[in-house]
């Protein structure tokens, strides 16, 4: 039994040393001479011949779309970032230190690669991770969450519908493809699925998929080696459906509504410049929000500005309807006057009329008419009339003359204001033409308009990509 307990003793001395002395961080670092070469471990890439690359993999998932900028061109998007590679100075066996197969140091004590973002307009706010993690047999990995402000090309021609994409493309600074070597580490599948599972927020887009590619491509003189990672997205349009199409289409609706409005009054020529005002500023609105540097005009600006067209054309028609019909009315207006002139001349025809009927009446005695009323006939006064009156009946006679002509005067002249008042009823030659083109311009307008819009749903909905 003794000598059983002292073999034990002398195995745990010699082959069990590290596991009863050597179970802490530090005895690796000790094991490792960390302590003794720190600087060394830092300053150099941890190859031992300069001419093998030191392959760097990369993992990238995608979890939150912060903003899309479409004025500025940029995509702010939230991504983790795994990433890994070998250190041959360092290894050991876990078996002789307790079990240990990694630990964790300060992300400054070792060498790390020098990767970069070709797309990133603005250095990450958020402080990058302070540790490392260290395994037995020499890789080292590093994790990051990254809030990363990145150029993108926009392309707004399908605006609201369009599907943009846009590239994170991973390279190193300095060091060549002989120096550093990078690797993907999942395809384009997982990579999608992995983003989707830790999707959180996505603004107003709908993340479609993530897809990598691996090249070694030329920067200012040497070949680099370089993962692109790229971000399709599609965006929501509901919102500007309901909030800017939708108006703009009831604006030419309403336009189309106009033509029932009378032509007589200044009501419809208003209402259209409202109706063409509200369109401008939907416009205005329009203007803060696509790019200028776009290659082709957007197809929400060729519908607001082929709906503005048309507004503006109906416009014009209505300008033109108005001016002719305003000659109709001066040239009522001037009968009219000449109207007045004549009605003036009647009024003192039949002012005079009265006047000789007076007189008439004043020639006749009133116990004549009276007593002609009652049917007796009274003879001494009818010989003293006869005898005394011989000279007035020849005056009396030319007074009726004159009665006669005026009268016929009289006829004449209402004659003509009858006349006159039923021309007036009947609509003029203008009035007539502007019936005809208010129809025909209806017409064409309601052609053009269902035309354009047949034509800017098929646009949308093509396939071709700017």
């Amino acid at each position: 039994m003794m000598l059983a307990g002292f073999l034990f003793l002398l195995f745990i001395t010699v082959d069990g040393e590290s596991s009863e002395g050597n179970c802490s961080y530090q005895d690796v670092l000790n094991h490792l001479n960390f302590t003794k070469n720190k600087e060394l471990f830092s300053m150099i890439r941890p190859v031992k011949h300069y001419k093998t690359p030191t392959n760097v993999t990369l993992d990238v998932l995608l979890y939150a779309i912060l903003d899309v900028n479409e004025k500025d061109q940029q995509l702010v998007p939230y991504i983790w970032l795994d990433m890994w590679w070998n250190n041959e100075f360092i290894s050991w066996d876990p078996a002789k230190f307790c079990g240990i197969q990694n630990f964790s140091l300060p992300s400054d004590l070792l060498w790390k690669p020098d990767i970069t973002i070709v797309e990133m307009t603005e250095k990450d706010k958020a402080p990058p991770s302070p540790y490392l993690v260290v395994t037995s047999d020499g890789v080292i990995e590093i994790t990051n969450d990254q809030v990363l402000v990145s150029t993108c090309r926009m392309h707004v021609y399908k605006f609201p519908f369009d599907i943009q994409s846009c590239n994170l493309s991973f390279k190193s600074v300095v060091h060549s493809v002989e120096e550093i070597e990078l690797e993907q580490y999942l395809n384009s599948s997982k990579i999608t699925e992995g983003s989707n599972e830790l999707m959180r927020t996505q603004y107003e887009w709908l993340f479609i998929n993530m897809k990598v590619k691996s090249l070694t491509d030329n920067y200012f003189g040497f070949y680099q080696s370089t993962i692109i990672y790229t971000v399709t997205m599609k965006r929501r349009s509901a919102l500007y459906i309901i909030n800017f199409m939708l108006p703009v289409l009831f604006f030419l609706c309403l336009d189309l509504a106009s033509f029932l409005i009378s032509d007589s009054g200044g009501e419809k020529l208003s209402f259209k410049v409202t109706v063409l005002l509200a369109v401008t500023v939907l416009q205005l609105i329009l203007n803060e929000i696509l790019p200028t540097s776009s290659n082709r005009v957007p197809l929400i600006a060729v519908y607001c500005i082929g709906t503005f067209g048309l507004m503006m054309l109906s416009l014009l028609e209505t300008i033109v309807v108005m001016n002719l019909r305003g000659r109709d009315s001066a040239l009522k207006n001037n009968e009219a006057h000449k109207d007045q002139s004549l009605s003036e001349d009647c009024g003192d025809k039949r002012d005079s009329f009265q006047n000789s009927f007076k007189d008439v009446n004043k020639l006749i005695p009133c116990g004549y008419l009276c007593d002609m009323s009652n049917g007796e006939l009274p003879s001494e006064e009818l010989r003293l009339a006869e005898k005394g009156s011989s000279n007035q009946q020849m005056e009396e006679s030319r007074d009726f003359e004159k009665l006669s002509d005026e009268l016929r005067e009289l006829v004449k002249t209402l004659t003509l204001l009858l006349n006159s008042s039923k021309e007036e009823e009947k609509p003029g030659y203008w009035y007539k033409k502007t019936k005809t083109i208010n129809k025909v311009f209806f017409i064409c307008y309601v052609i053009a308009a269902t035309l354009f819009l047949v034509l800017m749903f098929f646009s949308w909905n093509s396939e071709e990509e700017e």
